[in-house]
């Protein structure tokens, strides 16, 4: 597939550097998701010449760096290469359901830092402008460690997710304290408590089956859910603090829901 350039999609898009690494959606999707990432690599310019590179066979669709410039790399028409082996509310072609970001920053294994205010900025801006071309739910904008949590866990516990809820974008609640009381459940546990968690994992979106064993793919879930949901501890571990943030995020999402249905409703009793 030879590379040429492109008119960028959206207005904040800095300069365009086409990657090869694409293909094409499957059955014509539409774009459902927003899926973010960090680059994990010690040098940005490193980072971006890897991801519109032929060889190495991964992209996404756009590239910020830490002093907000953006890159767009990929058409959003398209299905770049971000994902990876992942899955999300059952689905496992995450590629052809997300536009993919990547934001710069050396990741866990190069010293993980805060993200400068300007790129968080930059990102809201992006995501912002994505959602005035698709419809995408809140709780579809997401992190790689959400559709990958055994493999990935980028962008990371650091990552301000309420400063892009509070700008309109993503899903968020104030995590529950860390010092509420409750019983505890981690590796080796069993029973009816673990396959409820599992459940209402599941119901939110993460790939796990309710098997009431509290097994590694369990920690793996559960401490993406931290990274992303309650970050202040990331251990893998169901605390009453964990367990009250995700009852609290299913209810929210649940009023929502039934709040842009209930528009949905008025809209079409009041057309003409």
């Amino acid at each position: 597939m030879a590379r040429m350039a492109f008119f960028p999609d959206s207005c904040v898009v800095a300069e365009v550097v086409p990657s090869p690494n694409y293909g094409e959606r499957k059955d014509g999707r539409s774009p459902d998701m927003i899926l973010l990432h960090y680059t994990g690599m010690q040098d940005a310019d490193a980072a971006l010449e890897r991801l519109t590179s032929r060889s190495s066979e991964v992209s996404a669709h756009y590239f910020v760096f830490e002093d907000g410039r953006i890159v767009q790399l990929v058409e959003e028409s398209r299905r770049a290469w971000h994902a990876g082996v992942s899955s999300w509310a059952g689905e496992t072609d995450i590629n052809s359901c997300s536009i993919g970001i990547e934001i710069v920053n050396p990741g866990h294994e190069f010293g993980y830092r805060d993200f400068p205010a300007r790129q968080v900025a930059a990102v809201t801006a992006l995501c912002r402008s994505i959602l005035t071309r698709y419809t995408i739910a809140p709780a579809r904008v997401l992190g790689h460690s959400d559709v990958a949590p055994s493999r990935k866990q980028d962008p990371g516990e650091k990552f301000p997710w309420r400063a892009l809820y509070d700008s309109g974008v993503g899903h968020w609640v104030r995590p529950a304290p860390l010092t509420l009381d409750g019983n505890v459940l981690a590796l080796g546990d069993q029973g009816d408590a673990v396959a409820e968690i599992q459940r209402s994992l599941a119901d939110y979106g993460y790939g796990i089956a309710p098997s009431g064993t509290f097994d590694t793919t369990t920690h793996d879930v559960v401490a993406a859910f931290q990274r992303h949901f309650r970050p202040q501890r990331v251990d893998g571990i169901i605390d009453a603090s964990t367990r009250k943030t995700l009852d609290d995020l299913l209810t929210h999402r649940g009023r929502a829901r039934n709040i842009a249905a209930r528009a949905r409703t008025f809209d079409r009793v009041a057309a003409p």
